[in-house]
This record gives structure tokens, sequence and C-alpha cells, in this order.
């Protein structure tokens, strides 16, 4: 599978968002996010960075 898990950083941890996420989408300053089971988060964030050989987002709150 090739879904990755996204983290946004909390306090300088990071903290799991949603798992098998499927798509990223801007949406004005947030980002909409929905793994393949068809579940959303809308959060006010940036892309820190992409991991994908390791599946893994790591988002910024704005």
């Amino acid at each position: 599978m090739c879904e990755a898990a996204a983290y946004i950083l909390k306090d300088g941890k990071e903290e799991l968002l949603l798992s098998d996420v499927d798509l990223i989408e801007p949406d004005g300053e947030n980002l909409r996010l929905v793994s393949i089971f068809g579940e959303q988060k809308i959060v006010k964030a940036s892309i820190q960075s992409l991991n994908l050989v390791n599946h893994k987002v790591i988002l910024v709150e704005k």
C-alpha cells in the first residue's frame, strides 16, 4: 500500500493526525486530508516535509 500517515507537530512532538492518507488538498489556508476509508480532517496547517519512502507527512499548524 502507498498511503501515508499524517502527523502534526505540537510542542515539538509528532502527533498522529490521520493514518492511511490517500489525498491531501489545499483549501485556502487549510489542508483537507482524506483517508482510503473516507475519513476526512481539515486542518489549518502547512506541509513541513514528505517522506515518501517511509509514507510519512509532517504538518505544522499555522
